[in-house]
């Protein structure tokens, strides 16, 4: 990894601007000498062409949003951006984004965070000729990842109990500006879940409220401040998990009905995404009667297709990337499938970002989505469709 040099469509676009350059003149040098016309000019005789001609067989012709960028990634290194996965620290990021390149890197409670502190997320994303995604769950309250870095504050139940909408921009604002500053570029964060648990629950108190306008205000207003300091800001978990029947890093997790749903939990997704900015989507695993066929919702066409098209719920379109929850910590999923099937699972059912803890199969994941591939379960057309996502995300691609 070179951290000083072009990415390669850039440095193909310089090349393609001087052949360009080169030919308009030869053009230009070639028109300079009129052509005489015939004496006995015949009725019959084909047209000399015109100068029109030649300038129509040069024009341009347009190509499509991120053409470029996608033409120099091959089936692998398009398939490497899916993927973010937890690392032990600044060693194990290093050594798995030269091996195959993924599009991200998470720090857990587990990690060295001698990673953000010394600038080694920011090197190794420099370095790499697509920048990382660097993820963190940091909340406020119970879920504070960075916590012993200075960075925290009250639990969101708490935040909407005690300021206003405008001071929780300010709170997450600066919160996102100490995150900036170590490297990190995503935080899994605001929790939209609408909640009536105790605070100590699995949701509880990471939950705004238990009244769905309140959720909506202040996920709003904590989305915005982290996107005010240059952070992604995710919204989680999808459709909702506040109201589960229990705790899906521990089981599987069933939500009231979709009918049941439409009122309560999926009221601040179909709010906040009519205007999402920069934020991402999580979904849960979570199991929904009438929409998830007995599935989580995390590997369920139906809920996925739902969230990306608003279409059963009466939310926006949404184009913006769609994050899995951890597919290899939380039993709700790794009890049921292995890693490589469950990043599948998710992905051919319309996710775009896997998230798991760890660097160990990262190849034989991606051994299996080339795989799905090449004998027709994943269609290239959808897999560009998502690496536009995220290199959009990324700033990469700006149209």
């Amino acid at each position: 990894m070179y951290p000083t040099r072009r990415p390669r469509w850039i440095r193909n676009a310089l090349a393609t601007a001087t052949v360009a350059t080169l030919t308009v003149g030869l053009l230009a040098c070639g028109s300079s000498s009129p052509v005489a016309p015939s004496s006995t000019p015949s009725a019959s005789a084909s047209p000399t062409p015109g100068y029109s001609s030649v300038a129509s067989s040069t024009t341009p012709v347009a190509k499509a949003c991120g053409a470029d960028q996608l033409s120099e990634l091959t089936r692998r290194q398009k398939l490497a951006q899916l993927i973010v996965v937890g690392v032990t620290g600044a060693a194990d990021a290093q050594r798995i984004v030269e091996k195959e390149e993924i599009g991200g890197i998470f720090v857990g409670s587990w990690t060295d965070k001698a990673i953000l502190t010394s600038g080694a997320a920011s090197r190794i994303s420099r370095g790499s000729d697509i920048p990382l995604m660097v993820t963190v769950d940091q909340e406020g309250g119970r879920v504070s990842r960075l916590s012993a870095l200075g960075i925290d504050h009250v639990s969101p139940r708490e935040l909407a109990r005690t300021k206003t909408p405008d001071q929780v921009r300010q709170i997450a604002a600066g919160v996102g500006r100490q995150l900036k500053q170590l490297g990190v570029t995503v935080d899994f964060a605001p929790v939209a879940d609408v909640s009536d648990e105790s605070d100590d629950e699995v949701i509880g108190d990471r939950s705004f409220s238990n009244d769905p306008a309140v959720v909506t205000k202040y996920a709003a207003a904590y989305a915005a401040g982290l996107a005010d300091a240059g952070i992604t800001p995710v919204y989680k978990h999808f459709p909702g998990h506040g109201h589960g029947s229990g705790d899906s890093h521990l089981g599987v997790v069933q939500v009231p009905s979709l009918a049941q749903l439409q009122n309560s939990d999926l009221v601040p997704f179909r709010n906040l995404l009519r205007d999402p900015g920069p934020a991402g989507v999580m979904v849960g695993h979570l199991i929904v009667p009438g929409l998830t066929n007995g599935l989580p919702a995390s590997i369920s066409r139906p809920a996925i297709q739902m969230l990306r098209t608003g279409v059963g719920y009466g939310g926006p379109r949404f184009n913006g990337v769609i994050f899995s929850d951890d597919l290899s910590g939380m039993a709700a999923i790794s009890a049921r499938y292995p890693i490589e099937q469950a990043v599948e699972k998710f992905i051919l059912a319309g996710g775009d970002v896997a998230l798991w803890l760890s660097t160990d199969r990262v190849s034989s994941v991606l051994d299996t989505l080339e795989k799905a591939v090449a004998q027709g379960r994943l269609a290239p057309a959808r897999l560009d469709a998502k690496v536009l996502r995220i290199l959009r995300s990324k700033g990469v691609v700006t149209c």
